[in-house]
């Protein structure tokens, strides 16, 4: 009986999802429909589709069984930094700007952007390229996690989970395109609010409520991590050096990722900022905060988990799901949907972005300048298909194999797009003197340290051999790069950057920099 209701649950949950996609059909007739649903998308959609697309599979089985392990209770501030400089900080200082100037610039991408901005076809293509190299391992990791959950609630083979979840995806983002992922999203972002709010509270109560798990917690010591008593249960846990590390990258690196920052090119209108604002900072206050308070306890469940010199049983991916094995059936059902929704919403964000780009900033200006808006759309959806495939392959593959060099791409593909976009894309939203050189410096630096960190990471300086530091280190280190190379090469052209910044200054009843027209 409990496997049939896991079973109707997900026939349901799959459902809907390409229901959506079938319904949405009608917004994807052309290239602003299919990747910006037509520029007119509300705040409920547009924040949870940005909520959604940051949070993932990765986060909730794999960052917040990681990151409470080693820190215990104070991962939460990857949560709280997650809500406050990711997604509040991220809507108030890029949102408003961003929807002006792409739409100024007529760019549905951030390669277009950067093409159209610095007025150079080799930044847009290049751009184009980091996206598609870094994009595909980071589209193959939010099937992490997944084997182990389904594993214990199904007992299914972790290629087929793959393959199914792969399928109804494409389906549904083929077909509706940015509209259905939308929609999608804000469906899953539902489910994954109940689901973590449930879960937190099922599992705390395993364990005797909030205060008798945060006094077990408080007695927990590790002599490989830290001497100090009580210190998993303590305000900034054992390290807090590299914890400030997880927050920046976690949190200020999504100002600088194109599935993340494409969600502000279709805002409707100035009102659905603020709406939005609100909204997004909500959902990740909920989500993120409750999956890293939840990973918090994982230490309780140590007996389980049998820790080895420090390390659990089965990697820090076995933490989350050994504190779910012992939810009632129903409980585990939601888990599984909550996952499935994290993760299917991430995947679908990420492929629209990486087969846009591909075929709007590459295929189109290096191959087939012709392209009527026809093959641009099937071309897309074709590549929608292709980056599916390969991602489900790397997913099968390093599962299969234990492919220990993908893994290791995989958690250096988001620094290396945060720390390579970030300055040069804020710098260019509010500075006219950025430079095509500094944007270009800045997009080598980034990648060839992320690069680098995969193959002589022992090289590296302590504090920078984790690709989380790593990562966070070439994002901070870009907003020094681009003003300093900015101030000692070529300035762009005075009226070509008029023009641009213009878009600003358009009258509605106050400036268009504080307010976006209707029309």
């Amino acid at each position: 009986m409990d496997l049939f209701i896991k079973i109707i649950m997900l026939i349901v949950f799959f459902g809907v999802m390409v229901g959506v996609g079938l319904y949405c059909r009608k917004h994807s007739t052309d290239v602003n429909g299919f990747v910006l649903g037509g520029r007119a998308v509300g705040p409920w959609l547009t924040a949870f589709a940005y909520g959604t697309s940051y949070f993932s599979a990765v986060v909730f089985v794999g960052y917040a069984g990681q990151f409470g392990w080693k820190y215990g209770l104070a991962a939460t501030w990857a949560g709280i930094g997650n809500a406050v400089l990711g997604s509040m900080l991220a809507w108030v200082v890029l949102g408003r700007r961003t929807r002006i100037m792409t739409q100024h610039l007529d760019s549905a991408t951030m390669p277009q952007f950067f093409g159209s901005r610095f007025n150079s076809t080799p930044l847009k293509i290049a751009a184009s390229a980091i996206v598609f190299i870094f994009l595909i391992p980071y589209t193959a990791s939010l099937y992490n996690g997944l084997s182990r959950l389904f594993g214990m609630a199904f007992n299914i083979d972790y290629s087929v989970c793959v393959i199914v979840m792969a399928i109804l995806t494409a389906i549904y983002v083929i077909a509706g395109g940015y509209m259905a992922t939308a929609i999608n999203d804000f469906i899953q972002g539902i489910i994954m609010i109940f689901g973590i709010s449930a879960v937190v509270v099922a599992v705390l109560a395993s364990k005797g409520g909030f205060m008798a798990a945060l006094d077990g917690l408080a007695r927990v010591s590790d002599e490989t991590v830290s001497s100090t008593p009580g210190v998993f249960a303590s305000f900034f846990g054992p390290d807090p050096i590299n914890l400030l590390g997880v927050v920046i990258l976690t949190s200020l690196g999504t100002w600088g990722l194109p599935q993340m920052v494409g969600k502000f090119y279709a805002i409707k209108s100035e009102k659905q900022i603020s709406k939005g604002t609100i909204i997004s900072t909500l959902f990740a206050f909920i989500v993120a905060g409750g999956c890293y308070f939840l990973g918090g306890f994982g230490r309780l469940f140590s007996d389980a988990l049998n820790p080895q010199n420090g390390v659990p049983t089965g990697g820090y991916d076995a933490v989350i799901p050994t504190m779910l094995s012992s939810l009632p059936s129903i409980l585990i059902a939601l888990v599984v949907i909550l996952v499935l929704s994290a993760s299917m919403s991430t995947l679908s964000s990420l492929v629209l972005t990486s087969s846009s780009t591909l075929t709007l900033d590459f295929i189109k200006v290096a191959i087939k300048k012709d392209m009527k808006e026809k093959q641009q759309l099937l071309t897309m959806r074709i590549l929608i298909a292709v980056f599916i495939v390969i991602s489900a392959a790397i997913a099968i593959f390093q599962y299969a194999k234990g492919a220990t060099f993908i893994a290791q791409l995989m958690g250096v593909s988001w620094g290396a797009l945060a720390g390579a976009f970030l300055a040069p894309f804020l710098y260019g939203l509010y500075w006219k003197k950025v430079t095509k050189a500094a944007c270009a410096v800045n997009f080598v630096f980034s990648t060839v340290v992320m690069i680098l960190n995969i193959f002589i990471r022992p090289q590296f300086p302590k504090l920078l051999q984790s690709p989380i530091n790593a990562g966070a280190f070439c994002m901070l280190i870009g907003f020094i790069i681009v003003p300093i190379v900015s101030a000692f090469t070529k300035k762009p052209e005075k009226a070509m950057i008029d023009d641009i910044f213009s878009c600003y200054e358009k009258e509605v009843i106050v400036k268009q920099s504080q307010a976006i027209s209707e029309k």
